[in-house]
């Protein structure tokens, strides 16, 4: 299983169309202890990332996951924007010049994105953020490749992990944003953006079951 840059256009277009179809999910999620738009800010970014790609003439992962993070940045603005912008940019330098990206490129791609949000926000695990969907699916995809296990299955798991990071982050006090000023109150409600990064990582495993 090798993501090349085309299919990492088409990857871009179908996490765009996952953030649309769960944008009211979302957006629930963040009213209960932030502004409440998150949902549409991620929708309104991702499509504009999806256009952008896609006009892209000679793609390269690289230049795909860069030009991604370069949008999400500029058009979606606030912590958001700069939290996922840099997971994509941060990720695109662990694998510049590479032609495709298969399971061990895979890992070093949200190895440097994971380590270039920490560097921004500072954020560790408890702390109700995506790195606590980020780190278990990193550790399950590693655990995968050394198990040697067929790549397809592999990325499952990566998403499962994914996804139970999302909901463990309901059970958390929040240490960032807008629900930090919550404190215990925003036990109970699970994090949109880790919400987020959880189907980015779900999309990834969708799309890599055609490859």
């Amino acid at each position: 299983m090798n993501f090349t840059g085309q299919d990492c256009v088409t990857l871009i277009n179908m996490m765009s169309k996952k953030i649309e179809n769960h944008r009211e999910h979302l957006t629930q999620l963040d009213s209960m202890v932030g502004d409440g738009d998150h949902g549409v800010n991620m929708e309104t970014a991702m499509n504009k990332a999806a256009t952008a790609v896609t006009a892209l003439p000679d793609p390269i992962p690289s230049l795909v996951m860069r030009t991604v993070g370069a949008m999400l940045i500029n058009d979606m603005g606030g912590a958001s924007g700069v939290i996922f912008g840099s997971f994509f940019r941060g990720g695109s330098r662990k694998i510049k010049n590479e032609s495709h990206i298969d399971l061990d490129k895979l890992i070093l791609f949200m190895e440097g994105g994971l380590a270039e949000i920490q560097k921004r926000g500072k954020a560790q695990v408890g702390d109700k953020t995506c790195v606590d969907v980020l780190v278990p699916a990193i550790e399950a995809l590693e655990t995968a490749v050394s198990q040697n296990l067929p790549p397809q299955q592999a990325l499952v798991q990566m998403a499962d992990a994914a996804e139970a990071g999302a909901e463990s982050t309901k059970e958390m006090v929040a240490q960032f944003g807008r629900a930090k000023f919550l404190g215990e109150r925003s036990k109970g409600h699970q994090d949109a953006g880790a919400t987020s990064m959880a189907l980015i990582l779900k999309t990834w495993a969708e799309c890599g079951q055609t490859l």
